[in-house]
């Protein structure tokens, strides 16, 4: 397995490898998944808010990371930015999505109502959701739900500006993880570009 950088648009290094996919997870743990199809599963981490300098190069990227014509699916958590954008991606694809919902009040703290409404909208269009145990905190949720998209991928797409966690479960937090897990992370941000 290998980590890869995405700078520019152009992919490095990438390599991903199929796992096999029963739709029967159950939210916890890695569990063993018996055999009936091949798909490469792969999970999202990222960040809210994208600036518009970096935006195109991260659509080009998530394209690129996401044909239409292998077994894929999508994870994602569908929080605004990054996740809404590579579910929207996935399903305009025709890459099944699955729903990854962090054990708290989600939608109420996804943000603005546009943000909300895209949530409903994106899931109503999963093929599976997975709702996690509620957390202690909502910082504990966050950080759960990213545990339990790399647990469950071949691979995991982090639209990352490569600095650390705002708080707990943030995408440095998530992306941190995965290498430590050895599951392989390809970033997508243009080296520069500032979040505000």
């Amino acid at each position: 397995m290998t980590d890869t950088d995405t700078r520019n648009g152009t992919l490095i290094g990438t390599r991903i490898s199929a796992c096999i996919d029963t739709g029967m997870d159950t939210g916890t743990g890695t569990g063993a998944r018996a055999a009936s199809r091949v798909r490469t599963r792969i999970g999202v981490t990222g960040h809210r808010s994208i600036p518009a300098a970096v935006l195109p190069a991260i659509r080009t990227g998530i394209r690129r990371l996401l044909p239409g014509d292998e077994e894929l699916e999508a994870l994602s958590s569908l929080a605004a930015g990054a996740d809404q954008l590579f579910a929207d991606i996935a399903l305009e694809r025709g890459i099944p999505l699955t729903a990854v919902i962090p054990g708290m009040d989600y939608e109420a703290h996804l943000g603005d109502a546009d943000t909300r409404a895209s949530y409903r909208r994106l899931l109503n269009s999963c093929r599976r959701r997975v709702n996690l145990p509620v957390e202690a905190t909502h910082e504990e949720a966050y950080f759960a739900a990213g545990r339990w998209i790399v647990d469950h991928a071949d691979r995991l797409v982090a639209v990352w500006d490569g600095l650390p966690a705002r708080g707990l479960g943030g995408t440095g937090d998530v992306v941190a993880y995965a290498r430590r897990t050895g599951v392989p992370v390809t970033v997508l941000w243009r080296p520069g570009t500032l979040r505000s």
